[in-house]
């Protein structure tokens, strides 16, 4: 993206940053610096992993938590009071792996693609924030697209536009015709235009890649060591990177200070990218027993992404031909097989963090998610400490965000049931703040 585009994101995003999004709750105006919030909750899990509290008292100052009190304390009468003593409060949650360029897939995101300027595409990402943060979730990872969101990370850290935190990854990485090759599927003559400086080929050029995404700013980073379900091309779902473009890759991420994100379906791409170092593997999807070996050892994240099954299924029902052929069996796989990767990793201990892949999944449908980890094999209450805890800890925030702590940002989320008893009460979210700014009520 050219820095005159980055300039016109700002001034577009800046112009619609006071408007409701459709049915949505636009943000309230911030409140005055050093004003005092008391949030009386009737059930509070602060700190999840643990239990339940009763009626609580959370204060807020500066768009942090600065206690948290047992019983409803009373507010004095300079204090702001939001009331929620018929609510279950809970950290705003997480999603690990999102998109928020698009909500399109198959073909109609293709042809968007080409028929659609990429100031639009910066407005799509907008909007697409604002369904993520009113369905609850205050942070998220978003691993990869053409730079849109960049730019939105920043508008939002600014306070010219409200929305979720977010890390961001840029473009992502892979091999020439791997699973990041925007030119997979086209014709010559289009091919050659489309840009492709997010693929490298060796272990020097996959160096230079990573720094290309490190001067562009970026977060985290985000390769391709397997096919993907979504790759316009039948090259299947296994390993596609070298042992040493793959170590390049991580080893120069580090080098930066920044996580490496693996998309990996089969085995052996999986097994790759731990070897390496990887920080997480996104949807893992033919784990085996030395993958997850792995796992223990190396200490990686497991980032599931279960619910792409449901993005998959509605686009389907509304189009029979949404996806071509050749992506159209890899989805029929993947909607049969998703879950049992998870079946195996949950008992084995590895580190689970919430992930949707929405944006393939659908924005604002992210709890979604919740419910699938539960079928196959979860707790409410692990599903919950990965998208708060563990998440928090994957994305490198953990001292900022995961729990409703003295010192954290004020992210807080409120539901009618408990959803420790039913995790189906995160879809239904009816309070949200994040930092300390109520966008949802």
């Amino acid at each position: 993206m050219t820095y005159p585009h980055v300039a016109l994101l700002a001034v577009a995003l800046t112009s619609i940053a006071a408007s409701p999004v459709g049915a949505q709750t636009p943000p309230a105006p911030p409140l005055p610096t050093g004003a005092i919030v008391y949030v009386h909750a009737g059930h509070l899990l602060d700190r999840p992993g643990q239990a339940m509290r009763g009626p609580s008292t959370v204060v807020l100052r500066g768009g942090k938590v600065v206690s948290v009190l047992d019983g409803f304390a009373p507010a004095p009468a300079s204090a702001t009071l939001i009331d929620l003593k018929d609510r279950y409060v809970l950290p705003g949650l997480i999603d690990a792996h999102v998109h928020l360029s698009s909500d399109r897939a198959g073909q109609e995101g293709l042809l968007a693609g080409f028929t659609e300027s990429r100031q639009l595409g910066a407005f799509e990402a907008y909007w697409n924030a604002q369904k993520t943060i009113q369905a609850g979730f205050t942070t998220v990872r978003n691993l990869g697209d053409d730079g849109a969101t960049l730019a939105l990370r920043e508008a939002i850290a600014r306070g010219w536009v409200g929305g979720p935190r977010i890390i961001d990854a840029g473009r992502s990485i892979s091999t020439t015709s791997g699973h990041m090759d925007a030119r997979l599927g086209l014709n010559d003559d289009i091919a050659e235009v489309i840009p492709h400086d997010n693929l490298c080929d060796g272990p020097d050029e996959c160096r230079k890649a990573v720094r290309l995404q490190i001067g562009r700013g970026v977060d985290v980073i985000k390769i391709a060591t397997t096919g993907g379900v979504n790759s316009r091309i039948g090259a299947g779902l296994g390993k596609q990177m070298f042992d040493d473009e793959v170590r390049a890759i991580v080893d120069t991420a580090h080098l930066y200070g920044k996580k490496v994100a693996v998309h990996a379906h089969g085995a052996d791409g999986i097994i790759l990218a731990l070897r390496a170092g990887a920080d997480s593997i996104e949807h893992g999807t033919l784990m085996d027993d030395e993958a997850i070996a792995l796992f223990k050892r190396t200490g990686a994240y497991y980032v599931s992404t279960l619910s792409t099954v449901n993005g998959y299924l509605d686009r389907i029902a509304a189009n029979p031909n949404a996806y071509p052929p050749e992506v159209r069996a890899k989805i029929d796989w993947r909607i049969s097989i998703t879950g049992k990767a998870l079946e195996k990793a949950v008992p084995a201990g590895v580190k689970i963090a919430f992930g949707t892949d929405a944006g393939v999944s659908k924005h604002g449908r992210n709890a979604d998610e919740f419910e699938l980890m539960v079928k196959h094999g979860m707790t409410p209450a692990q599903a919950i400490v990965a998208a708060t805890v563990n998440a928090a800890d994957l994305l490198g925030v953990a001292g900022d965000v995961g729990s409703i702590e003295p010192g954290k940002s004020a992210d807080l989320i409120a539901v009618a049931g408990d959803p420790l008893a039913d995790v189906r009460a995160l879809k239904r979210v009816s309070f949200v703040m994040r930092a300390g700014v109520v966008y949802k009520q």
